[in-house]
Order: C-alpha cells, then sequence, then structure tokens
C-alpha cells in the first residue's frame, strides 16, 4: 500500500471518528440546552428555547467582549440553580431516565441519599458559559472529572478561564463546575472562536 492511500486510509477514519464524536457531543447540549429551556412546569416541553436568550435568573460574568482582544486570564462565568423542572427535562431530551435522577424513594437508598442532577446536565453549563465568549464558539474538546454530586436546587457556577493562546483564536480553557459546598466538576476545553458574520 502506499503511502498516499494509507493516508488516505488514516485521514478517513480519523475523520469518521471525529464527526461521530462531534455529532455525541452536539446531542449533549442540545439536550442540556433543552433542558435550561424548559419552562416552570415539568409538563412543559422543553423546547422554544431563544438563540442568544438570557433569563433574570441567570448569572453571567465575562472579562472581555472583544473576540481579537482576548488573551489568557481572560474568564466567563455563567450561574443557575439546576431545578427539578431542569432535571426532568433532561431526562426527557436526552433519554437519560436514570432513577436515581428521577426516583426519591430509590435515589434516598443511594450513596448520595437523594436524587442528584445528571453529570451531563451539570456540565453543560460548561457549554453555556463557553457560549458568551465573543464570536461563534465551536467546541473541539472537553474533558471532565466528576468530583462532587450537585443535588437538585443547588446553584452552580460554571467557571471557564483561558489557560492557553493556541492560536488562529483557538484556545485552551480551564472549566469547573462549583456549588456553594465544593467543586462538583474539574476538566478543560478546547475551542475555536469563529468570527460572526453581521
Amino acid at each position: 500500500m502506499s503511502s498516499g492511500s494509507q493516508h488516505d486510509t488514516f485521514a478517513g477514519a480519523w475523520l469518521r471518528g471525529s464527526t461521530q464524536f462531534f455529532e455525541g457531543v452536539l446531542a449533549a447540549n442540545r439536550a442540556a440546552l433543552a433542558a435550561f429551556g424548559d419552562r416552570e412546569s415539568d409538563d412543559t416541553p422543553a423546547e422554544g428555547a431563544l438563540a442568544g436568550e438570557e433569563r433574570s435568573e441567570w448569572e453571567v460574568d465575562l472579562t472581555e467582549h472583544r473576540r481579537d482582544a482576548l488573551s489568557v486570564g481572560d474568564r466567563v462565568r455563567f450561574t443557575k440553580t439546576l431545578s427539578d423542572a431542569d432535571v426532568r427535562a433532561f431526562a426527557r431530551s436526552s433519554g437519560d431516565t436514570n432513577p436515581l435522577h428521577l426516583d426519591d424513594a430509590y435515589a434516598e437508598r443511594t450513596r448520595f441519599g437523594g436524587r442528584i442532577v445528571h453529570g451531563t446536565l451539570a456540565s453543560g453549563l460548561i457549554s453555556a458559559a463557553l457560549a458568551r465568549l465573543p464570536g461563534l464558539v465551536v467546541y473541539l474538546s472537553q474533558d471532565v472529572e466528576f468530583q462532587n454530586p450537585v443535588e437538585i436546587g443547588d446553584r452552580a457556577t460554571a467557571e471557564c478561564e483561558i489557560v492557553e493562546d493556541l492560536g488562529d483564536h483557538r484556545y485552551r480553557i480551564a472549566t469547573q463546575v462549583t456549588t456553594d459546598d465544593a467543586i462538583a466538576i474539574d476538566g478543560e476545553a478546547v475551542v475555536l472562536l469563529d468570527e460572526v458574520d453581521d
């Protein structure tokens, strides 16, 4: 086999794997955003969230609003209370109906002593924070380590800080989700900030 055909085979395999990974990330983000877009009732479908929508119960803090001025040390924070309605909407959207998240009697018998928020829903706060960076945010990777559970009703904060400028508007970002009590999630992401056409 020639080196050209080996390269094509490798490139094709890499592209297929990357596409599958990207589609999985998109599906998880869609489910998390659907939960964030849920209205007050558990019976309301998790649809109707508007692009660029902000809600009074969300807190956002961004240190730099210009894409071309971002640098190491710039941060974005997103804070939201993760409610029972969010958890149920996420379960409906994602199909993750683990009783640990939905059944009080079951969850009380677990090591957690009660229901907790889905880990992917809690880590979705990172996506919500990164979405506030200037430009069109394209997720390239996300590593997470779940350290402590987020309880239903906890007010959780995702904090994302640029730790490395990788060039061409790509950044390595330290990511963390915290509650009043503890660090829930620790990790890092790599994002590309594309220019947005007006």
